[in-house]
């Protein structure tokens, strides 16, 4: 057993000089402006332009946003919002739209979250952690990672994870763990919560509230912006499956009739969409899985790419369907034809 006088050491080494109590640059939180009623300014836009407000819908898509950063969609019903009054949403242009949610079912598996804390959340100078890996036990989520600045110390944080009354997450600390001793009864012997011990940079989507740490569910994520109120969450075994509105998905009605041999699909109706150099009003645009066998594996960054890669056709009433392949089978293609590679 570790002696009183250890324990104060360890006490000195996570909130001492050079740890992570040292306060950030303070900086200003990214806002978030509402309406008189509470309701988030994308929501005003959308009625202040009804001509521009896109209906959206998907199933089964794997939603790559970033690098390293995918959203599994089970299912979404929701409107694309102009970010700019003068500006339609523009598919090329993933600042020129916030995607409103208001029915979902979204997972995000623990790499793409490790990547999301690590190159995002958490991507400041000074930040107090780091090297942040994420897995999942049970109900549980476990943190392994660096604490503080400089070299650091390692840490464990078993949490389970929960949603606030206004829709954020909420990380609670059932067992922690740094350099291989158990701390968490310690800090409650001293007196010592979580906050105390670190300090995170405001407008990262992440904050200390006691022992527990919260994240905005949508503020976190890469562009593009998205909006929507987190009613549900739970961790499966690999993933962490968030809910956005009413639990039920038939709450929302769907935008296209369900047709089983189209699995997976991503659909725009409605208002003004961009892409390329088309301008739809009153759009009808339905993007279709070429394999429907697995998810629809979906970038806007490579938007583009994947189109050049398929095949349209138009229906009788002037809406377009886009027959797309999956991200992962187009890679191959585009690294082939980027200029200088030779074709075998």
């Amino acid at each position: 057993m570790m002696a009183p006088a250890g324990f104060l050491l360890l006490l000195l080494v996570l909130t001492g000089p050079g740890s992570s109590r040292a306060e950030p640059e303070s900086v200003p939180q990214r806002e978030n402006p509402s309406s008189s009623d509470g309701s988030p300014a994308a929501e005003r836009i959308g009625a202040a332009h009804p001509v521009t407000a896109v209906e959206a819908e998907m199933r089964n898509v794997a939603f790559h946003l970033d690098s390293g950063i995918v959203l599994h969609i089970t299912r979404l019903r929701g409107q694309l919002l102009p970010a700019r009054p003068a500006d339609p949403p523009a598919l090329d242009d993933k600042q020129s739209f916030i995607l409103s949610l208001q029915s979902a079912q979204i997972a995000i598996d623990t790499a793409s979250l490790g990547t999301l804390l690590n190159h995002k959340v958490f991507a400041y100078p000074g930040s107090p952690l780091k090297d942040l890996r994420i897995s999942t036990d049970g109900d549980q989520l476990i943190q392994q990672g660096v604490m503080g600045t400089g070299a650091g110390i390692r840490f464990t944080m078993r949490a389970t994870v929960a949603v606030t009354p206004d829709g954020q997450i909420r990380l609670h600390p059932t067992a922690v763990k740094v350099i291989g001793i158990k701390v968490n009864g310690l800090m409650k012997f001293f007196g010592v919560q979580l906050e105390q011990m670190m300090k995170l940079k405001p407008g990262s989507g992440a904050r200390i509230e006691g022992d527990d740490i919260i994240l905005d569910p949508t503020g976190i994520l890469p562009s593009p912006t998205i909006r929507g109120r987190l009613t549900g969450i739970k961790v499966e075994e690999g993933h962490v499956v968030e809910t956005f509105g009413p639990a039920d998905s038939l709450a929302a009605t769907p935008l296209r009739p369900l047709d089983r041999s189209v699995p997976n699909y991503v659909y725009f109706r409605h208002g003004t969409l961009r892409f390329g150099r088309l301008t739809m009003s009153d759009a009808d645009l339905e993007i279709d899985d070429n394999d429907p066998g697995n998810p629809f594996e979906f970038s806007l960054d490579h938007y583009n790419d994947q189109l050049v890669a398929g095949y349209a056709t138009t229906t009788m009433d002037q809406g377009l369907i886009v027959h797309m392949p999956d991200l992962e089978t187009l890679r191959p293609m585009v690294a082939a034809a980027r200029p200088g590679n030779v074709a075998p």
